[in-house]
């Protein structure tokens, strides 16, 4: 779901950026000793999650994991997203470093929604799985949105561009809620502990 260079306009360039500034100074300021292990492994999974993905017009179709990083990271995935999102960039011209801050702001602030909406799942006592499972369709859908919403926001020559990437998003959706499931179900047998923690 990278926006390439050259597509936006400068107000939601700026704008993007400001969000993007915004939110990784709030992660770094939450983030302590504990959670940098953590911050680096989701960081790594963002980074090879979107290896494999389908180009369509100014953008492109992958998994996500965002929801799943909300979850276990909360505002610190901002920092974990701006260091993958700028590797991709550097690395294999995925997006690119003027659009970092729109992407880190699209992706990251839904992730932090997903997330937040995952912990009040554990909170009130539901399972882990529909903890999992909403984290990561709400990250996806937010992300999409925000993406097409950005795309839009630069001009009626990428309305297209928007709609087709909110529909293309929708079996992404599901398969993202199935993952976050499957990996909330995992972490609650093999470290609960983790678990325990997300419910503060």
């Amino acid at each position: 779901m990278h926006i390439a260079e050259g597509v936006l306009s400068l107000p939601v360039l700026a704008t993007g950026a400001a969000g993007a500034i915004a939110g990784i100074a709030i992660g770094l300021k939450k983030m302590d000793m504990e959670t940098v292990p953590r911050a680096g492994i989701v960081s790594a999974a963002l980074f090879v999650a979107s290896l494999i993905h389908v180009n369509l017009g100014a953008t492109s179709v992958h998994l996500v994991l965002n929801g799943i990083g909300g979850l276990l990271l909360g505002f610190c995935l901002f920092p974990a997203y701006v260091v993958a999102l700028f590797l991709q960039a550097v690395l294999f011209q995925f997006g690119g470093i003027v659009v970092l801050g729109v992407n880190t702001c699209t992706m990251a602030f839904s992730g932090v929604l997903g997330g937040l909406m995952g912990r009040y799942i554990l909170r009130v006592g539901w399972s882990p799985w529909l903890a999992g499972a909403t984290a990561g369709a709400v990250g996806v859908t937010g992300a999409a949105l925000f993406t097409a919403a950005a795309l839009a926001a630069s001009g009626e020559a990428f309305f297209t561009s928007a709609r087709l990437l909110l529909i293309a998003h929708v079996p992404i959706i599901v398969i993202e809620a199935c993952v976050g499931a499957f990996i909330m179900m995992y972490m609650a047998r093999v470290m609960p502990f983790v678990v325990e923690g997300m419910k503060r």
